[in-house]
C-alpha cells in the first residue's frame, strides 16, 4: 500500500476500513487492495494531485472594481509570464483565483510590493492551501427531491399515527406533485407538435411510471411514437391508397415538408427510424440535449434530457406492449386502493436495501417493474385475493375490449369495476408482513411466476410449453403479464435472488414484532422507518432455518434417476470442499438417524462437532458403517438418502477471490474448477503455507434428499443443512453468503463434467 494510500485510510470500530478520499467504506484488507488500485481512486488521486499543483502556483487577488472581466486580470498578469487560468467569483465578483504557469512566475508577483489594476490597488496573496475533498457532482432537480432523501423521509414517517398511515405517507412523499405533472403534460405537448410537423398522422404517447399510477418524482418520461397514421398518411400521399382516419387534407398541405418525403416508413428498419427521430430531437426540440440513440438494446430507444427541467426520458417506436402494459397497471391501481402504498412501500424498501435500482438499465438488481408486478402476484395469490389474475380479467373484457399486440392476447376490461370489489379486508400492515412471509422461502428458480394464472408455474411443465422458447430461465423467474416469452427478472443473478430472500426473512421477522406494529412512546424509530434502514435487519446472526442452501432438480443434467443424482451431488459436495476451497471434510456417522431428523437439533449440533474431523480408521469391516469408503480413483457413493459430514476451514478462502482471479494468466482460466481451486491455494499461502494450530471455522454439512412425492419434480431437491457452534454464528455468516452462490455453481461445473 502506498504511503500516501495509508494517509487517505482509516480502521473501523467494528472491522472493515474507509477511505477518506473516495468516502468508501470495505469489509477486509484485500477488497481495500482492490479499491486502492481501482480506477475511481487513482482517478481521485490524480485530480488531488493536480489540485495541490494548482494551488502552489495560484495567488489570490481582490481589491478590483465589481464586473472587472477575467481578461483584464490575465492581462495584467501576464506581464510576468504565462497565465494558466483565471476564475472569478461569480457571486459576488470581488475576488479572483489567477493559476500561473509555475512557481518562479509566482515569486516574482509575491515579490512586487504594489500591483495597481484601473487605478484601483489590487491585494495579492497567496492563495490559501485547503484539504481536498472529493464532492460528487449532484444531479440538477427540483427542490421537492431534495426533501426525499432518507432523513427526511423517516422524520416524516415518526410523525404519523400507525403503519397504514406511515405508507399513505409514502406515496405522498413520492408521488409527483401537481406541478411535476403539469410539466410532464407540456413537454408531452411540444413533442405532439414537433414530431406532427415531421411525421404528420404520428401520435406521441406516454407510458410507464409516469402514467401508469406508481409515479416517483423525477422518474424518466417514456415515450412511445406511434407511427401507424403517419404510415397510413404517407401512403395515400403517395397515391398509393385512399386515406385513412388521420390523415386529413390539412395534412396533406404538409407533405412536401415533412420528412416522409425522405423515408419510407413501411419499409424502413426500426434503427433508420430512430435515427430520424434522434436528429429531430436533437435540432428541432427547444430545450433538449444529450440526444442519444441506444440500437443495440431489448427495445431500441432515442434517449434524451430536458435541461430546464433535467427530467431525462426516452423514445421507442416499436413498445406497443408497453403502452398496454401501462394501462393494465392503471386498472389495477384503481381496483383496490391499497395497491399503490403496498407497491411505493416494497419499491422503496428493495431501494433501500441495495436490491432494486438500475437507473441506466442492465446490472443484477431487481427493477422497479419487477418489483411492481411482485407485489401485485401476491396480491393475486393472497386469500382471499384481492386482484383477479389476468385469464379471468380476459374473460370478463367485451368484444370491443379484445386486443391482440404483437401477437400476444393482451384482451382486458377498461373499466375496474369488471374487477369486482375484494372480500380481502386486511390492513396495509398485515399485507406487507405477509409479503414477507411468503417471499422468505419462494422457490423462485424452480418454478415460474405467473400473473397471467396467478400461480408459481412448475418449471419442467413449463418448459415444456409454446411461452418457454425464448423465455430465458435464470435465479429469478417472473413471467411479464401478457409478453410471454419475457423473464423480467433475467438479469437477476444468484446473489442477489439469495439476498432478496434473506432480506424478505429478516423483514418478516421484524413485522412480528411490536416495534413494527406500534407507535413509540419514547420518540424512538419505529414501523417502516426500522425496516428501510439499510442492512439493519441483516445484522443478527443467521438462525438454523437459514442455514440451508437447497439444490432444484434441476440442476440434474441427463436422465438420471433421484437417487444416482443424490450420489453424484453428495459427490461433488465433498469435490468442492476438499479439492476447490481446500477444506478438511470428513464424512460422519452421527446424525444420520431416521430420514427427516434434523441436523439443526441441538444434540446433533453437540454430536456432529465433538466427533473431529479425521475419518475413522477403517478396519476392513465396511458393514460397521452405512457408507463405503471414498475410493482414491472414483467418486464417493452414498447408499442412503441423507449423509452428514464434518467441516474444518483453515484459511479465508472466501475473500478477494476476485483479485486474485485478476493475477491469474489468462490461458490458465480454462477450466472453471480448476482456476478456482487455484485461487484456494493462492489464498492460502499467502496467509502462511503452514496450517494453523486451530481452523478458523469449524461446522458440520447434512445433505438430504427431500421429496413430498417423488413423481412431483417441483418439489424434489437436496437440502444442505449446515450446523456450527453458536459462538462461530456471526463469523460463519460471511462463509455462508459466499457459498449460497459459490457452491450451487461448482456443482453445476461438477455435474456437468460427468456427463460422458
Amino acid at each position: 500500500m502506498a504511503e500516501r494510500g495509508k494517509d487517505d485510510v482509516e480502521p473501523l470500530p467494528r472491522g472493515g476500513f474507509r477511505c477518506r478520499l473516495c468516502r468508501v467504506a470495505v469489509a477486509n484488507k484485500p477488497s481495500l487492495e482492490d479499491h486502492l488500485r481501482g480506477k475511481k481512486h487513482q482517478r481521485l488521486e490524480n485530480l488531488r494531485t493536480v489540485r495541490q499543483s494548482q494551488e502552489l502556483r495560484s495567488v489570490f487577488v481582490s481589491g478590483f472594481r465589481k464586473g472587472t472581466p477575467a481578461s483584464e486580470l490575465s492581462d495584467y498578469f501576464q506581464t510576468y509570464g504565462e497565465v494558466v487560468n483565471v476564475v472569478m467569483d461569480k457571486e459576488k465578483g470581488v475576488y479572483a483565483i489567477v493559476e500561473l504557469q509555475n512557481k518562479e512566475m509566482l515569486k516574482k508577483v509575491l515579490s512586487e510590493p504594489q500591483h495597481n489594476l484601473g487605478g484601483q490597488k489590487l491585494r495579492v496573496k497567496p492563495r490559501e492551501k485547503k484539504d481536498f475533498k472529493y464532492n460528487p457532482p449532484r444531479k440538477q432537480g427540483s427542490a421537492r427531491q431534495e426533501q426525499l432523501n432518507p432523513e427526511k423521509v423517516a422524520q416524516k414517517l415518526c410523525e404519523a399515527d400507525d403503519v397504514d398511515a406511515q405508507m399513505s405517507v409514502l406515496v405522498q412523499l413520492f408521488e409527483f406533485s401537481e406541478s411535476e405533472r403539469h410539466l410532464r403534460d407540456l413537454l408531452v405537448t411540444l413533442f405532439q407538435e414537433v414530431f406532427q410537423e415531421f411525421f404528420p398522422g404520428s401520435v406521441m404517447i406516454p407510458f410507464g411510471s409516469s402514467v401508469n399510477g406508481f409515479d416517483v418524482s423525477g422518474c424518466d418520461l417514456d415515450l412511445f411514437l406511434d407511427l401507424e397514421k403517419a404510415k397510413h398518411f404517407q401512403a395515400s400521399a403517395n397515391g398509393s391508397s385512399v386515406p385513412q382516419d388521420g390523415a386529413s387534407p390539412k395534412l396533406a398541405l404538409h407533405s412536401e415538408d415533412s420528412i416522409l418525403s425522405d423515408v419510407d416508413l413501411a419499409s424502413a428498419t426500426v434503427p433508420e427510424v430512430l435515427e430520424l427521430v434522434a436528429a429531430v430531437l436533437q435540432k428541432c426540440v427547444p430545450g433538449v440535449h444529450n440526444v442519444q440513440a441506444v440500437l443495440t438494446a431489448r427495445r431500441p430507444v432515442v434517449k434524451f434530457c430536458h435541461k430546464e427541467s433535467s427530467l431525462r426520458g426516452d423514445i421507442s417506436i416499436n413498445n406497443r406492449l408497453a403502452v398496454c402494459n401501462t394501462r393494465f397497471l392503471q386498472l389495477y391501481t384503481e381496483a383496490d386502493e391499497r395497491v399503490r402504498p403496498l407497491v411505493y412501500t416494497v419499491r422503496y424498501w428493495a431501494k433501500q436495501q441495495s436490491l432494486a435500482g438500475n437507473p441506466f438499465g442492465g446490472g443484477p438488481l431487481l427493477t422497479n417493474y419487477a418489483l411492481t408486478l411482485l407485489v401485485l402476484y401476491f396480491l393475486q395469490t393472497c386469500s382471499p385475493p384481492v386482484l383477479p389474475t389476468v385469464v379471468h380479467l380476459r374473460e370478463q373484457s367485451g368484444d370491443t375490449e379484445q386486443a391482440i399486440v404483437d401477437g400476444w392476447d393482451c384482451s382486458f376490461p377498461k373499466d375496474s369495476a369488471q374487477c369486482g370489489p375484494s372480500r380481502n379486508k386486511e390492513s396495509l400492515c398485515s399485507f406487507l408482513a405477509e409479503f414477507f412471509h411468503v417471499f422468505e422461502d419462494y422457490d423462485f428458480a424452480g418454478g415460474v411466476i405467473s400473473l397471467r394464472e396467478g400461480q408459481l408455474l412448475s418449471l419442467p411443465s413449463f418448459l415444456s410449453s409454446e411461452a418457454s422458447s425464448k423465455f430465458k430461465t435464470g435465479s429469478f423467474n417472473l413471467q411479464d403479464p401478457f409478453e410471454l416469452s419475457h423473464n423480467v427478472t433475467a438479469n437477476v443473478n444468484k446473489k442477489t435472488a439469495l439476498r432478496f430472500q434473506l432480506c424478505c426473512r429478516s423483514a418478516a421477522k421484524y413485522c412480528r414484532s411490536l416495534q413494527y406494529q406500534r407507535k413509540s412512546t419514547k420518540g424512538k424509530i419505529w414501523g417502516l422507518v426500522r425496516l428501510f434502514q439499510p442492512g439493519n435487519l441483516e445484522a443478527e446472526a443467521p438462525t438454523d432455518k437459514e442455514l440451508v442452501i437447497n439444490l432444484p432438480l434441476t440442476m440434474c443434467q441427463g436422465k438420471d434417476s433421484h437417487q444416482l443424482w443424490f450420489q453424484k451431488v453428495c459427490a461433488g459436495v465433498m469435490f468442492v470442499f476438499e479439492d476447490v476451497l481446500k477444506c478438511s471434510f470428513s464424512e460422519t456417522q452421527q446424525g444420520l438417524g431416521e430420514e427427516g431428523a434434523s441436523i439443526a437439533e441441538p444434540e446433533a449440533k453437540s454430536e456432529l462437532l465433538s466427533s473431529g474431523f479425521k475419518r475413522p480408521l477403517d478396519n476392513g469391516d465396511d458393514s460397521l458403517s452405512p457408507l463405503a469408503k471414498r475410493p482414491r480413483n472414483g467418486p464417493w457413493l452414498p447408499i442412503e438418502k441423507s449423509v452428514t459430514w464434518n467441516c474444518a476451514v483453515w484459511h479465508h478462502v472466501w475473500l478477494g477471490r476476485r483479485r486474485i482471479r485478476r493475477q491469474l494468466d489468462p490461458i490458465e482460466k480454462t477450466n472453471l474448477l480448476e482456476l478456482e481451486a487455484k485461487v484456494s491455494a493462492l489464498i492460502s499461502q499467502q496467509e502462511g503455507e503452514a496450517r494453523p494450530a486451530e481452523p478458523l471455522l469449524r461446522f458440520a454439512v447434512r445433505a438430504q434428499f427431500n421429496a413430498e412425492d417423488t413423481s412431483d419434480e417441483q418439489n424434489t431437491h437436496i437440502s444442505l443443512s449446515f450446523a456450527l457452534d453458536p459462538e462461530q454464528a456471526v463469523a460463519f455468516k460471511d462463509f455462508f453468503h459466499f457459498l449460497q452462490n459459490f457452491l450451487p455453481q461448482m456443482l453445476e461445473q461438477y455435474l456437468a463434467a460427468q456427463i460422458p
